[in-house]
């Protein structure tokens, strides 16, 4: 069982930056994956970016070169670096974490932490 806190949120201008923490529960942290994904109001949630335990990372095209994942596995925290920020970058986030047992699937989310880009 892992548990992920997501932190960082709040409210920005646009062309601002935040930088999102997530911190996981569990010893075996550097084995999960770990994701962020997005909602926005009337959306469905969408992937933004992740980062397999070998330190592989995707990205959204929507968000590459603005945006930074990264992991300290000893800190079990896993953190997403926002640049540029865009009004339409205003969404809950979402951090997720998966044992890739099947790849792509996240078993353990966190509540969210929301950001809004004001224009």
């Amino acid at each position: 069982q892992v548990q992920v806190v997501e932190s960082g949120g709040g409210l920005v201008q646009a062309g601002g930056s935040l930088r999102l923490s997530c911190a996981a529960s569990g010893r075996t942290f550097s084995r999960y994956s770990m994701g962020w994904f997005r909602q926005a109001p009337g959306r469905e949630r969408e992937f933004v970016a992740d980062i397999h335990w070998s330190g592989i990372t995707y990205y959204a095209d929507s968000v590459k070169g603005r945006f930074t994942i990264s992991r300290d596995n000893a800190k079990s925290t896993v953190y997403l670096q926002m640049n540029s920020l865009k009004p339409e970058d205003t969404a809950v986030y979402y951090c997720a974490a998966s044992s890739d047992k099947v790849p792509g699937e996240y078993e353990y989310w966190g509540q969210g932490t929301q950001v809004t880009v004001s224009s």
